[in-house]
C-alpha cells in the first residue's frame, strides 16, 4: 500500500521535531525529559505474558481505572501493562494501581521499528486501547505479533468522523479498523461511525459508556463533603467549572460577577482542561480582582476565599462531590464541542453547560429533558440558572436526583467490556 510507505518515511522525518518537542515540553514538565528509550521501544522485557491496556493521559487513566481493578480481581494470577504518552497520565496510573502486579511503560512513538520493538518486549496476550488511540504501524504490528487489539469505550465524534473522510484518510482507517478484534463502543452512534469507516460488523459491540460506571461514588462523596468542610464552606453555595477552555474563564468571571450581586459568599472552583494552561489562567485570575487560592499551593480557603483555582490532576470528581453545582466547560465557544457531563450526573450534581455541545448533544439533551442540565448560551443565563438552584434549594436537589437517577439506568458497561474482552484474554 503506497500510504504506508509513505507513512513510515514520514514518522521517521518528523522523529527529531517530536524529540524536541518533547524537550521544550520538559522545560515545564520535567517528565518529558526521561525515558526516550520507551518512546522508541527500548521497555524493559515483560514476563507473564501481561495484559496491556492503554490509557493515552489522565482522563484516559481515570475512565479505565476500574475496569483495570476488575481485571485485577478475575485474572489475579496475569500481570497488567499500562501505556500512557503522557508523563502525568504514567504518574496517575502509578497512584492509582501501585507497583503490585502492574508495571508502566510509554506507548511508542508509530514508527515501524518502535512498535515492533515494544510489542517483542511486552510480549502481551492482548492490547486494550482506551476510546480511540489508533496509530497505523502499532495496528500493523500487532497483527504481525498475533497480538489482538480492543478498543475500550471507543468513541468517534461526528467531526473527526467526517474529517477522516473529508481529508482522505478512510484508507487508514479501513485498514485500522477491519484489524480491531473488538470494539466495545460507548454508544449506538459511534458504532455506526466505526462501521461507515470500515469496521468489521462482527467486532462492533454496543457495551454503552464506562464514565457511568463510578466504582468508588461513595468514597468521591465523602472525600468531596470532607473537602467543603475543610473550606468552610457547608453553608456558602459552591460552584465548580471544570474542563474550561481559553476564552471561558473570562466568561465564568463575568458570571461571577452577576451572581456575587445576589449572593455575595458565593464560591467558585475553576478547574482548567489542560495543565499547560495552568499559568496562563492563573494570571487571568490574579487580574480578576478576586481573591483566589491556588491548589497546587496548598493555599488556605476560608470565609474570605472567593476562587479556588484548582490547578491539579485527577480531582475534579471530589471537587463535582463538594458542589451545589456543575459548569462543564468547552461549551461556551465554538470549537470543541464540550465536554463529559457524566462523571457529574453521576454524582448527583445538577448542570449547566454553554449551547456548543455537538459532541455530548444525546447525553445533555437526555439530563434536559429530565430536568437535570439546563443549557445556557450567555453569561447572564449562565448566572440565572445558578442563581436560581440557589434560592430553590428543593429544585437543585431535584434536578441532581434526576441526574444520578439518569446515569444509573445507563450503568453496566464496564461488565459487558469485561465479558467482552475475556475471550481475547482467556483465548
Amino acid at each position: 500500500m503506497v500510504w504506508r510507505a509513505i507513512y513510515c518515511l514520514a514518522t521517521w522525518l518528523v522523529l527529531p521535531f517530536v524529540f524536541a518537542y518533547f524537550y521544550w515540553r520538559s522545560r515545564r514538565e520535567p517528565g518529558y525529559a526521561g525515558d526516550w528509550g520507551e518512546r522508541l521501544g527500548y521497555i524493559a522485557e515483560q514476563p507473564g505474558a501481561p495484559i496491556w491496556v492503554h490509557a493515552a493521559s489522565v482522563g484516559e487513566v481515570l475512565l479505565i481505572a476500574p475496569f483495570v481493578r476488575a481485571l485485577r480481581e478475575q485474572h489475579p494470577r496475569v500481570p497488567i501493562l499500562i501505556t500512557t504518552m503522557t508523563p502525568t497520565g504514567r504518574a496517575q496510573a502509578r497512584e492509582r494501581f501501585g507497583d503490585d502486579g502492574v508495571r508502566y511503560a510509554y506507548l511508542p512513538l508509530d514508527t515501524m521499528g518502535a512498535t515492533r520493538r515494544f510489542l517483542r518486549r511486552a510480549a502481551p496476550r492482548v492490547g486494550l486501547l482506551a476510546e480511540t488511540e489508533l496509530w497505523p504501524n502499532l495496528v500493523a504490528a500487532s497483527e504481525r505479533a498475533r497480538v489482538p487489539l480492543g478498543l475500550l469505550n471507543a468513541s468517534l465524534s461526528r467531526r473527526s468522523a467526517a474529517r477522516y473522510q473529508r481529508l482522505g484518510v478512510a484508507a487508514i482507517m479501513r485498514f485500522m479498523l477491519s484489524r480491531i478484534a473488538v470494539i466495545a463502543a460507548a454508544h449506538e452512534v459511534h458504532a455506526e461511525r466505526f462501521l461507515s469507516l470500515g469496521a468489521n460488523p462482527d467486532s462492533v459491540h454496543v457495551t454503552g459508556n464506562l464514565k457511568y460506571d463510578v466504582s468508588d461514588m461513595e468514597s468521591i462523596t465523602r472525600r468531596g463533603q470532607a473537602l467543603r468542610e475543610q473550606w468552610g464552606a457547608l453553608e456558602r453555595p459552591v460552584w465548580v467549572a471544570a474542563s474550561t477552555h481559553a476564552g471561558e474563564e473570562r466568561l465564568l468571571i463575568e458570571t461571577f460577577d452577576r451572581l456575587l450581586q445576589t449572593h455575595g459568599d458565593a464560591l467558585l472552583v475553576i478547574a482548567p482542561r489542560h495543565p499547560q494552561r495552568f499559568e496562563a489562567v492563573a494570571q487571568i485570575l490574579s487580574g480578576s480582582g478576586y481573591r483566589v487560592a491556588r491548589r497546587s499551593r496548598g493555599e488556605a480557603v476560608n470565609e474570605a476565599t472567593d476562587i479556588v483555582f484548582a490547578d491539579t490532576l485527577g480531582e475534579v470528581p471530589m471537587f463535582y462531590a463538594a458542589a451545589d453545582m456543575v459548569f462543564v466547560g468547552g461549551s461556551l465557544l465554538p470549537g470543541v464541542g464540550g465536554h463529559n457531563v457524566i462523571e457529574a450526573a453521576a454524582l448527583g450534581r445538577p448542570l449547566c453547560v454553554g449551547a456548543h455541545i455537538e459532541e455530548w448533544r444525546e447525553v445533555i439533551e437526555a439530563l434536559a429533558e429530565a430536568g437535570a442540565a439546563v443549557v445556557c448560551d450567555t453569561p447572564s443565563a449562565l448566572a440565572a440558572c445558578l442563581r436560581a438552584w440557589i434560592d430553590d434549594s428543593g429544585s437543585r436537589e431535584r434536578a441532581g436526583q434526576a441526574a444520578a437517577e439518569i446515569a444509573s439506568t445507563h450503568r453496566g458497561g464496564l461488565l459487558r467490556s469485561l465479558a467482552l474482552v475475556r475471550p481475547l484474554i482467556v483465548g
